[in-house]
């Protein structure tokens, strides 16, 4: 276990630059191709019009959502914390994670899929019908609680299939990079195209129908391709061979710096209130096809500039800290964001279409240029704490450490979802309302709630990454001494079984 109150093991340079970990990649194509396909799923949905099917298709009225998200909320609070703890000690033949990832797969599909049949199960109902109500509060509590076993294994079990850093910033670039190409945002954008014909009444058929049809097709898809992916890939970080007790749990929390400074900056950014741009440009222009007609006018500049930006990646951690990098892609998209803000409070340019267009345009633009960095970044420093955790303490606690991570901004979401149902009452929406017949001031705060007003209430959570303390040199000393030490734990399990078979003969 490491002790960071103890002077540092001094190692030469030498060894640092020869730690194998620079050297051997662990997985193969096979596994990389499914990789790939595994975060290309991740994102085929139409889970950005998650909220236009409760308000408008299903119809379940604010205040009760409000009320509902609170009980469930509370329930995933509490079962996270044993979930998480049933997880981490997990030990099997196929691994810390994969039992619940291989298992609950397909059962969790077919049980998702009824979300997409509320419409069909309550037609025509209020939205205060109390069965409709029932039945969505039971659904989400039971999805909640098999989703929780899914959600803590995978987060964990992605920083355990290489414990070469370099090769873990590869795939996480190869991911981002090409699944772009691969049409992940395909189903947004036909959705889009097909919810707009449908509110607008030039296809003569019923929103709830689109909704199931599409819903289900990507549910399908996206499961079957993550399903892929667990059966062909493996855990090549080894676990110890105890099992950490509750309280090491708890003491690993505590110990990872790392950890702490990213759960308080998610908790001071989650204080953030608002509503998607989808909601905004739906309600103020009449319908989604305006988002598709902005994304086709600059898809041409904005798409390569985004696959560009991945170059910049492998010489921006040479040349800077994760920290500069981490808090500078979040300064930057936050300028981007009141950068467009500022163009629709000009002459209210919020109502007129062809101004925020163009002003959609160029933000699209600006992002892209680092969308890469932006991307990697955030998904390497939260496998770069785990591996600070076995450091530290000489064990790993993906599932506890992941859980009280999550814990904060769960118990935080529950008091922002309430909020953000009570704001869009205050701020005048009208349910079921005919599209784009908001009044103007409504049409007012869906636009400050799609850009500047999750800015004010999110700010401070870029304090606590101006804290980050791996740097370059403790990095290198930090994964030395890991393949040091996971070379040793391999031995000693291999000399285990050998005695134990021994034994029995």
């Amino acid at each position: 276990m490491h002790d960071e109150t103890k002077a540092p093991v001094k190692v030469d340079e030498e060894k640092l630059n020869s730690n194998v970990y620079r050297s051997f990649n662990y997985v193969g194509t096979k596994e990389t191709i499914a990789y790939l396909f595994n975060d290309w799923s991740n994102a085929f949905n139409i889970n950005s019009f998650s909220q236009r099917y409760i308000w408008d298709v299903v119809r379940i009225d604010f205040g009760i959502s409000a009320v509902v998200g609170l009980f469930t909320g509370a329930w995933d609070v509490i079962n996270d914390t044993f979930i998480s703890a049933i997880v981490d000690n997990t030990r099997t033949r196929l691994g810390k994670f994969r039992p619940y990832l291989v298992g609950f797969q397909i059962p969790m599909t077919l049980i998702g899929l009824l979300y997409w049949f509320l419409p069909y199960f309550f037609p025509n109902t209020a939205s205060t019908y109390v069965p409709k109500l029932i039945f969505y509060f039971a659904f989400n509590v039971l999805t909640e609680t098999a989703n929780t076993f899914t959600g803590v294994a995978k987060s964990g079990y992605m920083s355990t299939i290489t414990p070469n850093p370099t090769e873990r910033v590869r795939l996480i670039t190869l991911a981002e990079l090409l699944t772009g190409y691969m049409g992940e945002d395909i189903p947004r954008y036909i959705f889009g195209f097909m919810y707009d014909m449908v509110s607008t009444g030039r296809w003569k058929t019923q929103m709830r129908s689109i909704f199931m049809g599409m819903g289900v097709f990507c549910a399908v898809v996206s499961s079957a391709f993550t399903f892929w992916f667990f059966l062909v890939s493996k855990e090549r970080v080894p676990q110890s061979l105890e099992r950490p007790d509750l309280k090491a749990g708890v003491r690993a929390i505590v110990t990872n710096y790392p950890v702490l400074l990213m759960t308080l900056s998610d908790f001071l950014a989650g204080f953030g209130i608002g509503t998607s741009q989808d909601n905004y440009w739906i309600d103020v222009f009449g319908g989604d096809s305006m988002i598709n007609t902005a994304k086709a006018l600059v898809s041409g500049i904005s798409a390569p500039v985004g696959s560009i930006s991945y170059a910049f990646v492998a010489p921006l951690r040479r040349r800077f800290s994760s920290k500069f990098l981490w808090v500078g892609a979040d300064f930057y998209g936050d300028m981007v964001t009141l950068g467009f803000f500022g163009l629709g409070m000009i002459n209210k340019n919020y109502l007129n279409l062809k101004p925020m267009l163009i002003g959609y345009g160029f933000s699209e633009f600006f992002s892209k240029l680092l969308f890469g960095v932006n991307k990697v970044i955030n998904a390497d420093l939260w496998n770069e704490a785990m591996d600070y955790c076995e450091w530290k303490n000489g064990y790993r606690m993906e599932a506890t450490t992941g859980v009280a991570k999550e814990l904060v901004k769960k118990l935080q979401s529950i008091f922002t979802n309430a909020i953000n149902n009570v704001v869009m009452k205050k701020v005048g929406y009208v349910q079921g309302l005919k599209i784009g017949t908001q009044s103007e001031q409504t049409k007012f705060w869906l636009f400050a709630l799609a850009t500047v007003v999750p800015f004010a209430t999110s700010i401070l959570g870029i304090v606590p990454k101006m804290l980050w303390p791996i740097n370059k040199k403790k990095r290198a000393q930090m994964y030395y001494e890991l393949s040091e030490r996971r070379n040793r734990v391999v031995s000693d399990y291999v000399a285990s079984v050998q005695d134990k078979d021994a034994a029995e003969s």
